[in-house]
């Protein structure tokens, strides 16, 4: 039997590219939300999920770390990075002048934001839960509208390109991660990813967690904060580096850390990312 891999729907948009180029085997199952797709891997309703976690332009994907932060105990068990290249869809027959509202995802929208202002300035923009679900809402739009979306969405659809490529940079990429309960063995090229946070503010706290790993010589691929949600000036720190967790040093690491910080969770250990070319 197939396995159900879940995935942000529906059809045609850039996660289920992502999910698969991860197993094309698989049985996918579409849900509306990042939320939604992991509440289906902790529930079993599906065996993995794949989710948007990063954007070369737009950052981190808040959605994504909120769940793996604040509502799940899952795991991140492989990365996989695409380009994203994104279509200007419409009905047939509909002229460029006529465009009067723009639906896309929020994330689209704003990887296309220099392209709408120079060529549709006064045209109002809708977000829309995916890129798919875009093109469905300019179907059904009563006034002259345009989507942005994939290539596929346009297949799947059958609906006009007007414009291709139009986001604002031509190195735009998506990280997206695979969800699930447990995440993956050492293979040697492998990546960690965790948050910690601190009981209270103090002078160098954060120094001192970072050394734990400089001292060690593990590189961090990645340093960001969030707000915890819980008061003011409080933030969750996330990380990104170079090693297995199974790995003496880097175990050896985390405890320094664990002994430093108020809450220390570790998402997983997966193997660093493969580049896919757009199909």
């Amino acid at each position: 039997m197939a396995k159900r891999i879940g995935y942000l729907g529906p059809r045609g948009t850039f996660t289920e590219q992502a999910a698969l180029l991860y197993d094309p085997n698989a049985q996918l199952v579409s849900f509306t939300g990042i939320p939604a797709v992991a509440a289906a891997v902790a529930t079993g309703m599906v065996e993995e999920g794949v989710v948007a976690i990063e954007n070369s332009i737009e950052g981190s994907v808040t959605d994504t770390l909120d769940v793996l932060i604040h509502e799940t105990n899952l795991s991140i068990k492989r990365e996989l990075v695409l380009p994203i290249n994104h279509y200007l869809l419409v009905k047939e027959g509909t002229k460029i002048e006529d465009i009067e509202i723009l639906f896309s995802h929020p994330q689209a929208l704003s990887q296309c934001r220099q392209f709408l202002e120079r060529c549709f300035p006064q045209a109002q923009r809708v977000a829309a839960l995916s890129t798919a679900a875009a093109v469905e809402e300019m179907l059904k739009s009563e006034s002259p509208a345009a989507a942005i979306a994939t290539q596929r969405a346009a297949q799947l659809y059958d609906v006009d390109i007007l414009a291709q490529n139009i986001q604002d940079h031509s190195s735009n990429v998506t990280r997206f991660i695979v969800l699930a309960t447990g995440d993956h063995p050492p293979t040697g090229q492998d990546k960690t990813s965790l948050c910690f946070s601190f009981a209270k503010n103090k002078p160098g706290i954060l120094y001192r967690v970072l050394g734990e790993f400089a001292q060690r010589n593990i590189n961090l691929a990645k340093v960001e904060s969030r707000p915890s949600k819980e008061d003011l000036g409080q933030y969750i720190f996330l990380v990104d580096l170079e090693g297995h967790r199974s790995e003496s040093i880097i175990g050896e690491a985390l405890e320094k850390v664990q002994e430093q910080t108020a809450m220390l969770r570790i998402f997983g250990s997966y193997p660093k990312y493969e580049s896919y070319k757009e199909k």
